[in-house]
């Protein structure tokens, strides 16, 4: 795994994962012939994972560490590929906020005043509850509002494109 690898590193295991590889390839060479299903082996493994003792464990615990060791020098070294995100056109009309987010900026500042130390997430989720909670009467103003703005938008970003199309 050099620098400039481009295969992600496999992800560590538990030890429980180890010890069940080790009991699979035990099982596989002792009953040959014999089938499993998922649910049936996945039992048994449970089973005998939980009669084994500390010491056998602590064999699993070990593969399991040098696993993550191994994982984390290999994530240090891996450069993965990147993806440049496509750059917003700035002069390209912005979408409109939704009736929820009109209702929320309407409202953001009285439910601040009321929890002062709430985050902006906690104000979000309060402001959330107050739409779920509003009759269809009270969304109609914000509906209507949100309305005449996606079709302000909806005209912006058509001129936007003719724009664009002659500019080419």
């Amino acid at each position: 795994m050099g620098k400039d690898s481009k295969v992600r590193p496999k992800v560590n295991v538990s030890p429980y994962v180890h010890f069940m590889m080790d009991f699979r390839n035990q099982t596989r060479e002792q009953q040959p012939n014999t089938y499993y299903d998922f649910t049936e082996f996945s039992r048994k493994c449970s089973e005998k994972w939980k009669t084994i003792s500390k010491k056998e464990k602590k064999k699993y615990e070990a593969l399991a560490k040098r696993d993550k060791d191994r994982y984390q020098r290999e994530m240090r070294n891996y450069t993965g590929p990147r993806r440049e995100r496509r750059r917003r056109d700035p002069d390209a009309p912005r979408k409109p906020p939704s009736s929820f987010l009109l209702f929320s900026q309407d409202h953001f500042e009285e439910i601040k005043e009321q929890h002062p130390n709430w985050t902006v997430a906690q104000v979000a989720k309060a402001a959330g509850r107050m739409w779920a909670r509003c009759s269809e009467a009270d969304k109609i103003p914000y509906e209507e509002r949100a309305a005449v703005l996606r079709a302000k938008y909806l005209e912006e970003r058509e001129a936007y494109y003719h724009q664009c199309q002659r500019g080419e």
